[in-house]
């Protein structure tokens, strides 16, 4: 419950703080003054992108929630017992040991969003975010594709 309510804050922060570089950006574009206009068209891409970026987070951790809830509701949570660090964290000396498993699984079922996202958490868990978010992705997307 703590992940929703911090995601909650940080995400009404950039909101508020979206909306201000917006409402400066307004104010610019009709102060009148030629450098002020120019300013304020190129500062209102930075809350458009902002908000796209926030809105396609938000989609993938619900998303990739969703699928975390399936697999525990089957039984078949993504990530084994693993030791873990002080901070929480997959120790991942011992992540790494297990990698292979989860790899030799979506080369034995490359079209089950399942095994999708064990290897994406697998990835997470030995340190390379980049891979498990594109792994998750790619579970979603099977997921999705299945329904």
């Amino acid at each position: 419950m703590s992940t929703r309510l911090g995601v909650l804050i940080m995400s009404a922060v950039l909101v508020i703080y979206l909306v201000a570089v917006a409402q400066l950006s307004i104010s610019l574009m009709i102060s009148g003054d030629a450098i002020a206009q120019v300013i304020g068209v190129a500062l209102i891409v930075l809350p458009v992108i902002g908000a796209w970026a926030m809105g396609a987070e938000l989609l993938f951790g619900l998303r990739s929630q969703r699928l975390a809830d399936r697999l525990a509701a089957d039984d078949q949570s993504p990530v084994e017992e693993l030791p873990v660090r002080a901070s929480g964290r997959p120790d991942r000396a011992a992540a790494e040991a297990s990698f292979p498993a989860f790899r030799d699984e979506v080369e034995q079922h490359p079209d089950d969003w399942r095994a999708w996202f064990r290897l994406g958490m697998a990835y997470d868990a030995s340190g390379d975010r980049r891979r498990g978010r594109q792994a998750i992705r790619r579970a979603i997307a099977l997921e999705r594709a299945g329904d």
